[in-house]
């Protein structure tokens, strides 16, 4: 499954949990770390970039950050982002560089990496988004499975045990998710791929593809 490794997903500097990432092989092994990694960085931060807040939050200087969006706890907002109306980030976020979080948009234990656009009435959930990588208006991950059983990680014939109840997407650099689609549960995305809207995806759809739907994914001719 060498294309579900982070080393051919994401481009691990452009994200301020690089260092984190490099310990891991696969994406997923990273999501039970998000908080204590967060917690650790935060003190670390520069104090004249960045903004201390309450519940363990860094928001740097340059980010905009609209009033009615929510904070809860453990977060860092990173230069130029900006979290629009409404936003609510629960807990335990990196949302990088430039990065947009929009209106309604729900984030739970994520990395976002930088110039990722989740910007409008998206849920996402225990899942990493690589560089300018962008979710389309309503498309969300799905974290939880129906049966409530633990997430496999499924490509044809080959499957990983993740260990894992609760695991969205992982989505490689510059992914665009079309509108109203959902990502269901240990869906890997590789880069530069493209997602029809209303598509229901699942397992791992290789880099550089079009996803029509699940019997019509053709490979990109540049």
């Amino acid at each position: 499954m060498e294309e579900c490794k982070i080393i051919n997903l994401y481009n691990l500097d452009e994200t301020i949990a690089k260092d984190l990432m490099t310990k891991y092989e696969y994406p997923w092994e990273v999501l039970k770390h998000i908080e204590d990694y967060i917690l650790e960085l935060g003190k670390t931060l520069n104090e004249e970039e960045y903004i201390r807040k309450d519940n363990n939050i860094w928001i740097h200087k340059t980010a905009k950050v609209y009033d009615s969006a929510y904070i809860g706890e453990n977060c860092i907002i990173c230069k130029d982002a900006e979290v629009r109306h409404c936003a609510f980030i629960r807990k335990n976020a990196i949302i990088g560089e430039g990065a947009v979080v929009g209106n309604s948009t729900e984030l739970k234990n994520v990395i976002l990496f930088n110039k990722v656009q989740v910007p409008h009435y998206n849920y996402v959930g225990d899942s990493i988004l690589g560089y300018k990588s962008h979710m389309g208006a309503g498309s969300i991950t799905s974290n939880v499975k129906s049966d409530k059983k633990l997430i496999v990680v499924k490509n044809g014939e080959q499957k990983i045990e993740t260990g894992l109840k609760k695991m969205g997407a992982m989505l490689g650099d510059n992914v665009e998710v079309g509108c109203g689609s959902v990502l269901n549960p240990g869906t890997i995305i590789g880069r530069n791929t493209n997602i029809y809207p209303l598509s229901s995806v699942r397992g791992v759809v290789k880099e550089n593809s079009i996803y029509k739907d699940k019997e019509n994914i053709i490979k990109k001719l540049n």
